[in-house]
């Protein structure tokens, strides 16, 4: 039996409560074995500099950064390995629509 898919979208910056609660949904939903996407957009993108994010990704989430929110908010995209993907819409499009769940913090 295939493994679940979610699909989460953060927008908000680090200081905003949605940044703590994506962290611990995708804890949750990898403990229990759930094909994690993680998609982080516009100021979503500052919270790429928490090193609780960078753990989901080498804890199993596939995380994907807006390529370009990483350069209108100067948030660098050097030296992250292999787990961390940067890339536009098309990508946030393939999440949407191959996820069983896809939920938007914004």
């Amino acid at each position: 039996m295939a493994k679940k898919k979610l699909g989460l979208l953060l927008s908000t910056p680090p200081s905003n409560p949605n940044a703590e609660t994506v962290i611990r949904l995708s804890e949750e939903a990898l403990r229990s074995e759930v094909d994690l996407y993680l998609y982080l957009i516009d100021e979503g993108v500052k919270n790429l500099e928490n090193p609780r994010i960078l753990n989901l990704a080498s804890s199993g989430a596939k995380l994907n950064v807006c390529a370009y929110g990483c350069q209108q908010h100067h948030v660098s995209t050097d030296g992250y390995g292999t787990e961390v993907a940067f890339c536009g819409l098309v990508v946030l499009s393939q999440i949407i629509n191959g996820c069983d769940q896809f939920v938007a913090f914004n």
